[in-house]
C-alpha cells in the first residue's frame, strides 16, 4: 500500500466521476491520486489560461503555472495513475474575464485580486460547464480547504483547511452553491508537508515542483510593467497627478493612479526623511494621499458584490471575524446592512491598508459565511452613528 493509499480522506457521498483541475504542481497531483484510490472515475484537465507572449515579464524566473513543463507534469502524473488527461484552452475566457477586470480595477484606483475572479469565473463556472458537457459528476481541485453543510440553512459552506499556513478558504468565497455542492477538496484534511511526503513516496513526477507565485500571468511580479507594456491603450490617458498629505499639501507628482496601491511605501519618489505610505486614492480629484503608517489605519468600510453561504441574519448585527487580505489574520468586526445590497463592516480596532478592490471574507470559527469586494473605507469615523440600537453609515 502506498502512502497515498493509506491516507484516504473520507467523503460522505456516493462515489462517482470526477474531473480534477491539474496545474502540474504537487497539490493537484496528490489530489488526483487520492481520488483514484478512493474509487472515483477520474479525468485530469489542465486549463491553459495564458501565454508569456501575451503577458511579457521575466520568463527565466517564471512561475510554473501554465508553462509547458506544468502541462507535461500533469500528463505524466495522469499516466502514472492510469487516468486520461486533456489540456483545454480557456485563454480567451481568462483574458476577457480575469485580465480585463485586473486592468479595469487598477484604472479606477482599486487593487484587484485576480485569483479570486479566476476561481469563481474560470476554475469553477467554466470548468463545471465542461464537467456537464462530458457527463461527469464532480469537480475537484488541490486547494487546501474543506466544505461543510450548514445544519440550519442546508447550504454548503467553505471551511478552513487543516494546514493554517496554506489555508485557501479566503480565496473561495465567490464559489456559488451549485458549484460548491459538486466540488471535492481531497487535500482539506492534509498539511503541505504531508502532501509533499505522499508525492515523494508515490514517486509522482511533480513531487518537487516549486510553489507558484500569486499573480500567475504577471511572471515578473511587476504589475506596473504589465499594464504599461501590454495594455498601453487602456492606461495611456490616465493623467499624472499630485501626492498630497492629510492637510492637502502637495508632496510630489504621481505617474497615474493605476501604478499605486493602498499601503504602498516604495517607489513613491518622495523624500521627506520619514517613511510615508499611500493611504487613499481619490479618483475624482486624481490625488493620491500619503502619510504615516498610522494614517493608513481605518476601522470602517463598505462591502459590495456579496456572495453568502449562510443567511443574512447570521451576519447582520453580529460580530464575526473578517479577513481583508490573503495570509492575514481575521479580526473581529460588527457587520450591518446598508442599501443596495451592501454591508458596513466596523472592526473592533483600526486595521492597516483596507484596500478597495480586495476581498473581505466573513468567518465564524473555521467556516466562511461569505464575502465580497471592498468598495470604500469610511473616511470620517464620526459619520457612523447609533440610532435606537442600530448602526448606519452616512452616505
Amino acid at each position: 500500500m502506498t502512502e497515498i493509499e493509506s491516507n484516504i480522506t473520507s467523503v460522505n457521498i456516493e462515489k462517482g466521476s470526477v474531473i480534477i483541475a491539474m496545474s502540474g504542481g504537487v497539490d493537484s497531483s496528490v489530489a488526483a491520486a487520492l481520488l483514484v484510490n478512493q474509487g472515483y472515475k477520474v479525468m485530469g484537465i489542465t486549463m491553459k489560461l495564458w501565454g508569456y507572449v501575451d503577458t511579457g515579464g521575466n520568463i527565466v524566473e517564471e512561475s510554473r503555472c501554465c508553462s509547458l513543463d506544468d502541462i507535461y507534469n500533469a500528463k505524466d502524473v495522469c499516466a502514472q495513475l492510469g487516468i486520461p488527461h486533456y489540456t483545454l484552452d480557456f485563454s480567451e475566457k481568462f483574458r476577457d474575464t480575469v485580465i480585463t477586470n485586473f486592468v479595469d480595477e487598477y484604472k479606477h484606483g482599486r487593487t484587484p485580486n485576480p485569483c479570486i475572479v479566476c476561481n469563481t469565473k474560470i476554475k469553477w463556472e467554466s470548468l463545471l460547464d465542461k464537467v456537464d458537457e462530458l457527463g461527469f459528476d464532480y469537480i475537484a481541485t488541490g486547494h487546501y480547504a474543506n466544505k461543510v453543510r450548514d445544519s440550519e440553512s442546508g447550504q454548503w459552506m467553505i471551511s478552513k483547511g487543516k494546514d493554517s499556513s496554506k489555508d485557501q478558504s479566503y480565496a473561495l468565497w465567490g464559489v456559488g452553491q451549485e458549484a460548491l455542492s459538486r466540488t471535492l477538496f481531497p487535500l482539506g484534511t492534509l498539511t503541505k508537508k504531508e502532501v509533499r511526503q505522499m508525492a515523494a513516496k508515490s514517486n509522482l513526477k511533480s513531487a518537487d515542483t516549486p510553489e507558484s507565485q500569486e499573480i500567475c500571468f504577471v511572471p515578473d511580479d511587476n504589475y506596473r510593467r504589465f499594464l504599461n507594456e501590454k495594455y498601453p491603450d487602456e492606461v495611456k490617458d490616465i493623467p499624472k497627478g499630485n501626492f498630497v498629505d492629510g492637510s492637502g499639501k502637495i508632496m510630489g507628482q504621481h505617474e497615474g493612479i493605476h501604478q499605486y496601491t493602498i499601503g504602498q511605501r516604495k517607489g513613491l519618489g518622495i523624500a521627506t526623511g520619514e517613511r510615508i505610505f499611500v493611504n487613499r486614492i481619490d479618483v475624482e480629484t486624481n490625488n493620491i494621499y500619503v502619510g504615516s503608517k498610522e494614517e493608513t489605519l481605518f476601522s470602517s468600510f463598505i462591502v459590495h458584490k456579496i456572495n453568502l453561504f449562510t443567511s443574512l441574519a447570521n451576519l447582520i448585527g453580529q460580530k464575526r471575524d473578517v479577513m481583508i487580505r490573503y495570509n492575514s489574520d481575521a479580526k473581529p468586526a460588527r457587520i450591518f446592512e446598508r442599501e443596495n445590497s451592501e454591508l458596513l463592516v466596523i472592526f473592533d480596532s483600526p486595521q492597516s491598508a483596507i484596500t478597495p478592490g480586495q476581498s473581505a471574507v466573513f468567518f465564524q470559527g473555521d467556516n466562511v459565511l461569505g464575502g465580497g469586494n471592498i468598495k470604500s473605507v469610511i473616511l470620517d469615523e464620526f459619520a457612523i452613528k447609533k440610532d435606537e440600537g442600530n448602526i448606519y453609515a452616512k452616505s
